[in-house]
């Protein structure tokens, strides 16, 4: 089987069912910005996505989508085309939208483009930032490092926290780098990784998980930057974004790791 294939382990396919249930979101919209009916199904079926309510590979029916999301077929039609746009579902022809797959090879490729990225805008960061950035980056690791980690696999909202703050930590980083363009790109690799690092996060007490010690890493990247130490601050940020794919090759390969265990 190619090594493009998606992942074949339950793990890569977290809450697969046909349908969201309805929850408190739905009362939310005006709160959370959503200019029209088109921007809040994006807003939550993108939250959906990342989090892994709706898995990888899962079929996105409209009519399922309607009576899960309170919302009409128009909105739910246009923000699956910006979905489509962004890369996070993929069209099926005639048979309608899907969740787009999660694989090995796509995380991997995805780490070297995020890796290129962020060294750049942080050394710029670095280069440009003042008093205000150094203290939204310190403000940030400090929330960050409070966070638990998820219990366990079905603890979402947990998950769902530290992942909100942990983007928060790394958008703090860059965000005196003085390039719109730059942010928006960091914001969509993000939003690609962030559905790795959901799977990894939920399954971190799992045996082979390949667990570090995050709130040190965090720590460590923050102190180099504060002291504008470029050539550290950036060697520890690519290490600290490799860090994960390696860690989930542990997801997407098991029969092997546990070949080689026995």
């Amino acid at each position: 089987m190619p090594t493009t294939k998606t992942a074949t382990s339950p793990v890569a396919r977290p809450a697969r069912r046909s349908a969201v249930a309805p929850d408190e979101r739905l009362e939310s919209g005006a709160d959370r910005g959503d200019k029209t009916l088109a921007d809040r199904a994006l807003r939550l079926l993108r939250d959906d996505i990342l989090n892994g309510r709706l898995a990888p590979e899962m079929r996105l029916r409209i009519n399922v989508l309607q009576q899960s999301y309170g919302l009409g077929l128009s909105p739910l039609r246009e923000a699956l085309l910006r979905l489509l746009s962004e890369g996070l579902v993929l069209g099926e022809g005639q048979r309608g939208f899907m969740v787009a797959p999660v694989s090995l090879a796509e995380l991997q490729d995805l780490t070297r483009a995020r890796t290129s990225l962020d060294i750049g805008a942080l050394t710029q960061a670095m280069a440009q930032g003042g008093a205000d950035w150094e203290a939204h980056v310190v403000a940030a690791n400090h929330l960050l490092s409070r966070t638990p980690l998820p219990v366990d696999s079905n603890d979402v909202q947990a998950a769902k926290l530290w992942e909100e703050r942990h983007r928060a930590f790394h958008r703090a980083l860059i965000a005196g780098c003085g390039s719109q363009w730059l942010l928006r790109l960091h914001t969509q690799l993000a939003d690609h990784s962030e559905r790795y690092r959901t799977i990894r996060i939920l399954h971190h007490k799992e045996k082979g998980a390949q667990v570090r010690d995050v709130v040190a890493e965090h720590a460590a990247i923050t102190d180099a930057v504060l002291r504008r130490d470029v050539v550290q601050a950036t060697e520890l940020m690519s290490r600290h974004i490799a860090a994960t794919a390696v860690a989930m090759g542990h997801f997407f390969e098991p029969k092997k790791r546990g070949r080689k265990a026995a």
